[in-house]
């Protein structure tokens, strides 16, 4: 009897001890979620720390996210590895100013199991630009510039130029992109630009929430001849001029236009005399025949021209039409045109030569540089400013635009293309 009973106990004892682990509850880790750190417009840093791995090992681990209350591995989630303790995750593809929650889960073999859900909000908003003035300009290259504050969210910045406010060119900045919650200064070098040009600019800057563009600013490009002679130019109405005579010794190709061997030379029995002068006045320019601003060489900057009569006509009758006229109307413009200095002192008011101080509205700054007759004689310094147009009116004469010390009107009148007369040449259209 007691042998039966020896023999029988150890199978009851493997019995128990099967019964007990068979009725052992297969579970999902049990894992604690880790409070948000790092939070940023993007990003944020959260993790987790598995206090239980369940009923087998842990094959996955890290943090999900949503906008919704309880997010799950089929949302948004980090990979952090496997096996039991604590880990950190980082957050990433955020859209700033919205609320989310972020919970740990580590998987097993069983399922996954999830931390508590904690709830944040990303800051950051759509950015700031305003664009800055351009500055190492010169006749075909310029460098944008502007300021950005990204507001916490990466920030694509580029900046569109053009010679119009449709602009047409962009061209990315070179600190692109932008991140942070400070105001930076961004930068972008252009090129292939075209001389004694006025452009317009702006900067832009756009993230995930929103697109800023910076108000409109311009810029013109160094107007530069031949020789390297630099302009100031005007615009007016919808008319880009010199704001100074012409002064270049040689046509846009380089060849010499040539002068007289003596300044005071008669050329007046020469059929087609091209020739061009300096002025005896520093800051004058000089004076050119009609034959040698008609040449097909060319007297002006590229991109600029000798005006036809038609479009002298356009700026008087842009100047009459919009109140330049001696006190706010009319035809006498002739001192809106007129340069503030040099010219002869004259009592009438509205005339050019009276209250030189108040000339020059328009910009154009018309100096009084007179002309040389054919025969050699300089006439008309310091009363008179005499300008060609391209327009003939026979063989031998061509118009010409003139304002004076005593009219307050511009003359249109005709000379002899054997004169010499100052050029202010005109942006091409």
């Amino acid at each position: 009897m007691d042998s039966l009973i020896k023999n029988k106990l150890p199978m009851a004892i493997i019995i128990v001890v099967t019964v007990l682990t068979g009725c052992k509850k297969e579970k999902a880790p049990d894992v604690t979620t880790i409070s948000i750190s790092n939070i940023s417009g993007s990003n944020a840093t959260s993790g987790g720390d598995i206090t239980d791995d369940g009923s087998s090992p842990v094959i996955a681990r890290g943090v999900c996210w949503s906008t919704g209350t309880n997010p799950i591995i089929a949302d948004n989630k980090s990979n952090d590895g496997t096996g039991s303790g604590s880990f950190s995750s980082n957050i990433t593809g955020l859209n700033g100013d919205d609320v989310y929650f972020v919970r740990a889960y580590a998987t097993n073999s069983v399922g996954t199991g999830y931390g508590i859900s904690l709830s944040f909000t990303s800051f950051g908003k759509a950015p700031t630009a305003m664009a800055q003035p351009a500055t190492d300009i010169n006749s075909t290259t310029a460098t944008l510039n502007g300021s950005i504050n990204s507001n916490n969210l990466s920030t694509m910045v580029t900046f569109e130029y053009g010679t119009t406010t449709s602009y047409g060119s962009t061209v990315t900045a070179t600190q692109n992109p932008v991140t942070g919650g400070i105001t930076s200064t961004v930068s972008a070098d252009i090129t292939g630009l075209t001389i004694g040009t006025l452009y317009h600019y702006r900067v832009t800057a756009a993230n995930t929430l929103g697109i800023t563009y910076g108000s409109d600013l311009t810029f013109t490009t160094v107007l530069t001849d031949v020789e390297g002679n630099t302009y100031k130019t005007v615009t007016i109405g919808d008319q880009v001029w010199m704001q100074e005579n012409l002064k270049t010794t040689k046509y846009r190709n380089g060849d010499l236009i040539g002068t007289t061997s003596s300044v005071t030379l008669d050329i007046t029995g020469e059929l087609n005399p091209k020739y061009q002068w300096a002025s005896s006045v520093a800051g004058y320019g000089r004076q050119y025949t009609y034959y040698a601003i008609t040449d097909a060489r060319n007297v002006c900057p590229t991109g600029w021209h000798v005006p036809t009569d038609a479009q002298w006509t356009t700026l008087t009758d842009y100047l009459t039409n919009n109140g330049y006229g001696f006190g706010g109307n009319g035809h006498d413009i002739a001192k809106s045109l007129a340069a503030t200095s040099g010219w002869t002192e004259d009592p009438t008011a509205g005339n050019v030569g009276n209250d030189p101080a108040s000339n020059n509205s328009s910009g154009f700054t018309g100096l009084p540089s007179g002309g040389r007759y054919s025969n050699g004689v300089v006439k008309y310094l310091s009363y008179h400013g005499i300008w060609w147009s391209s327009m003939e009116s026979a063989a031998t004469f061509a118009y010409f635009r003139c304002i004076g010390y005593i009219p307050a009107e511009v003359y249109r009148g005709l000379f002899s293309k054997s004169y010499g007369l100052s050029v202010r040449c005109l942006q091409d259209s």
